[in-house]
């Protein structure tokens, strides 16, 4: 990403790389309250993440968000038989029910034109216009969020967009992470507990990349 030189937050966008970040937080990453753009985003990828208010459908209600998250920490992994281990992994707080949100997925919001292919932290936002939000550099607590394989039989979370206001009439369109809803048989009703980790599903496409000849 060049270092930072193509890289410009929102208007009003709060980032922090010192004190007021949240517990265990690494050095070294900006903590990001609002994302960060790309300057080499073009007009019509930024206008299709934010956009006014009016323009949101009548069946989105935004949400005011923010940070740091107090439903969550960032806890070291020393569980050897864990796929991070050694590294951080994010864990509920306190009990989260079926299908709540947990919290929004922040980082760099870029285009094609500034992807970095050896991140591992960049989620798609709107696959058609080929925007991404890597949060290898600079993000918030939901780039903890590990995958579920080695660690869990199955997620018990999932990425779903959502709609934040950010003030001046205006919404954001972005990733957030929210616990699985208890299913037809309601054998996640429990939702997560208090002190389980965060897990989603990467997706295969995640992992065949990472199980070639040089990985």
């Amino acid at each position: 990403m060049g270092g930072g030189q193509n890289q410009k937050a929102r208007p009003g966008a709060k980032s922090e790389s010192g004190s007021g970040v949240p517990k265990n937080w690494p050095p070294g990453i900006v903590y990001l309250h609002e994302p960060c753009y790309s300057k080499l985003l073009h007009h019509d990828a930024t206008a299709a993440v934010l956009f006014p208010r009016s323009d949101l459908a009548s069946t989105e209600q935004p949400r005011k968000i923010k940070g740091p998250c107090p439903v969550v920490r960032i806890t070291p992994i020393s569980v050897s038989s864990h796929p991070a281990n050694g590294q951080y992994g994010l864990f509920a707080s306190q009990r989260l029910p079926p299908d709540s949100f947990i919290l929004p997925y922040i980082g760099y919001v870029h285009g094609p034109a500034d992807l970095d292919d050896s991140s591992d932290y960049d989620l798609s936002l709107d696959r058609e216009l080929g925007i991404g939000v890597d949060a290898s550099k600079m993000g918030n607590e939901a780039r903890f969020v590990n995958d579920y394989r080695g660690v869990a039989a199955a997620p018990n979370a999932e990425f779903r967009h959502i709609f934040v206001d950010v003030g001046k009439g205006r919404v954001e369109k972005r990733m957030g992470v929210f616990v699985l809803s208890a299913g037809k048989s309601g054998k996640r009703a429990k939702g997560i507990e208090r002190g389980s980790e965060i897990l989603v599903s990467y997706g295969k496409g995640f992992w065949t990349e990472r199980s070639g000849p040089d990985s």
